[in-house]
């Protein structure tokens, strides 16, 4: 079980964006988080998977907070995949950084083979997310966090890559919690919403 316990959550003197705030997701559970452009989505995504520490509350998987060196059960996916790649590393080591690679996978996820001795800025966004969500998956979660995870992609693609996470998961009894503004996205992925 993912839970967010009684968290409450701001940036420095800003406004509070969570008070007492509680959820939990099972495994095996695909999650939409939804709520308006502004509302604290990506916030919430970054509190679930360790990159922000709540002023008050925890964040915990199977009770036991989440884990400060090592692999976090919890994987983040952002929604602006420069950010999460090292822009020194070749993509080939910043795969192999998550484990041993995943053949099936990198192909299931249209992941050329002359991507790989590319640095990020040689790739586009679309690319770049692609190892975002390989580098995730071969991380073996728990849970997954995907913060509108295909926006840079085209619609045939995004199906794509949705329908690997999904088998993944699914594969794996590995819970999702996602954000997306496409709804129908939305409703075919999503076994339950929060509204925030």
């Amino acid at each position: 079980m993912l839970e967010a316990r009684d968290v409450t959550f701001r940036y420095g003197a800003g406004p509070v964006l969570y008070d007492g705030f509680s959820m939990q997701v099972a495994p095996g559970e695909r999650v939409h988080l939804s709520a308006p452009s502004g509302a604290g989505k990506t916030t919430l995504c970054r509190l679930l998977a360790g990159y922000e520490v709540p002023q008050a509350g925890s964040i915990l998987v199977d009770g036991a907070p989440l884990p400060l060196r090592g692999v976090c059960p919890v994987q983040l996916i952002g929604q602006h995949p420069e950010r999460m790649l090292d822009p020194r590393m070749r993509m080939r080591d910043s795969l192999a950084e998550a484990g041993a690679a995943d053949a099936g996978l990198i192909a299931r996820l249209g992941i050329r083979e002359a991507w790989m001795s590319r640095f990020p800025h040689e790739l586009s966004g679309g690319e770049l997310q692609r190892f975002c969500i390989a580098r995730a998956l071969m991380a073996e979660p728990s849970y997954l966090v995907a913060d509108e995870i295909s926006t840079m992609l085209d619609a045939i693609t995004q199906a794509r890559i949705w329908r690997v996470i999904v088998e993944e998961a699914q594969r794996r009894g590995c819970g999702i919690v996602f954000t997306t503004h496409t709804g129908a996205l939305a409703e075919r992925i999503a076994t339950r919403t929060i509204a925030l």
